[in-house]
């Protein structure tokens, strides 16, 4: 896409330290991201709470602040630089939730922060679990049986809907599967579903009928906004399903 001359300075958020579900591959694709944006001549304010890596080296971004990576945080970096826009997608889960926080909060709003990189509309239907089952019906792509849960009393009633065990269980807006899991019976399914709940910022989960055992293929596609596509790698997976905390 061209380069564009509306905006100057692009605020960056890290993904933080490295935990599981969210690795290296960040650290890597941030510290690419700064680079590509400074060459091209914008200025660059980063966020990351990891001081142990690459993106935080003094020479990568214009100006670093390493500072606990919340909303409250950026907040106050956002009003003392003033950037023209927000990238979150290269700091994985972490910075994408601040992201969609500060937007709903109204901060982007408030300091004239465009967010690039991914609308909050497609953050959203990415990571809610029945805006994301709701679009993937819509352009016929087969879903299995689930239900969403609000509360412990729905997903029982998803569970008995389903009529079968296992079942999987998965909060939304949490990080690499965190507060999910499989339940094999009624009692196990009963205290994951309400830790998947306590776990997920907007109390919400996805009940699920298992495909553990299935042959797993994975396509990375990017796609723009003039609905260009390419597909960059296919992915047979060794494991089945079931085994990686990342399986769809």
């Amino acid at each position: 896409m061209p380069r564009r001359d509306d905006i100057h300075k692009i605020l960056l958020l890290g993904s933080g330290p490295i935990v599981i579900g969210q690795a290296c591959e960040f650290d890597y694709s941030g510290t690419q991201a700064c680079k590509a944006l400074r060459e091209e001549g914008y200025e660059v304010v980063l966020v990351n709470s990891n001081p142990a890596s690459i993106m935080t080296d003094p020479e990568t971004a214009d100006r670093t602040y390493i500072e606990p990576l919340t909303p409250e945080i950026v907040e106050k970096v956002i009003e003392k630089e003033q950037p023209c826009a927000l990238l979150p997608t290269m700091g994985g889960q972490t910075a994408l939730n601040i992201a969609v926080d500060l937007a709903k909060n109204g901060v982007l709003e408030k300091h004239g922060v465009e967010l690039i990189g991914a609308k909050l509309e497609a953050i959203e239907k990415a990571e809610d679990r029945l805006l994301f089952k709701e679009a993937m019906e819509r352009i016929g792509v087969g879903v299995c049986p689930s239900g969403i849960a609000n509360n412990l009393k729905e997903a029982k009633a998803i569970a008995q809907k389903i009529g079968s065990y296992p079942l999987i269980i998965r909060p939304a807006f949490t990080l690499g599967g965190s507060g999910g899991g499989i339940a094999y019976n009624k009692e196990e399914y009963e205290t994951m579903a309400q830790g998947g709940l306590d776990a997920s910022p907007v109390s919400q989960i996805l009940v699920e009928q298992s495909l553990l055992g299935w042959k797993e293929y994975e396509l990375e596609v990017m796609r723009d906004l003039a609905d260009n596509v390419v597909i960059i790698c296919s992915i047979e997976n060794v494991d089945p399903m079931g085994i990686h905390t990342g399986d769809s």
